[in-house]
């Protein structure tokens, strides 16, 4: 897998899907892939933030994390999505950063994208399902090819696991309920696994 290029972007508002992004970078380190964490760029004003402590610690321990690019996602064999649901859908950031994607779309450069996604939500039935597959259909219109982990590993069955992508609930400082480390491995192993057959294969 070390020909793989690992594109991993979320948005984070206090650190949950930071925190899943660095789970599958250690897990693309370990299956030898280079692999690069983006965020999407934040669209809350800078007041709203500040009046939220814990978000603006994240966003100030975060700063050094480059903003994502359409240029990052052509350069990417394989990408990782993480959000956080709201409503059921994926967040406001990661919708406007995918719909800035229609140039490189229009220019073939999403085809065969091989990606899959991962969600957090402040309780197990928070509509994380649904998000993830909220952020598929916008990877159907790529011609992406999307990799759910399905139940291919034992970590599925744990807690966080489910078939569609790694999903977390988190308390109300922020922890995670759930040890979901292995499922985002085997998620991440998943990926470039297919990623690397279809790079075999152009």
């Amino acid at each position: 897998m070390s020909n793989v290029k690992l594109a991993i972007v979320y948005y984070s508002m206090t650190g949950t899907n930071y925190k899943l992004a660095q789970m599958a970078a250690e897990g693309a380190a370990q299956f030898g892939a280079e692999a690069k964490i983006f965020k999407v760029p934040e669209l809350a004003p800078e007041a709203v933030i500040a009046s939220n402590p814990a978000w603006k610690a994240h966003v100030d321990a975060t700063a050094n994390v480059p903003a994502v690019t359409t240029d990052d996602i052509v350069w990417a064999d394989a990408i990782i999505f993480s959000t956080p649901t709201r409503f059921g859908n994926m967040a406001s950031q990661m919708k406007q950063f995918l719909d800035t994607t229609g140039g490189i779309w229009f220019q073939g450069k999403t085809v065969n994208k091989v990606v899959t996604a991962m969600t957090s939500a402040q309780n197990a039935h928070g509509g994380q399902e649904a998000t993830i597959l909220s952020l598929y259909t916008s990877m159907y219109h790529w011609g992406a090819i999307v990799v759910a982990p399905g139940y291919t590993d034992n970590s599925i069955y744990s807690a966080g696991g489910n078939p569609y992508g790694t999903s977390v609930s988190v308390d109300q400082d922020g922890n995670l309920k759930e040890d979901v480390k292995g499922a985002v491995i085997h998620q991440t192993k998943r990926l470039l696994s297919v990623a690397e057959m279809v790079k075999k294969g152009q």
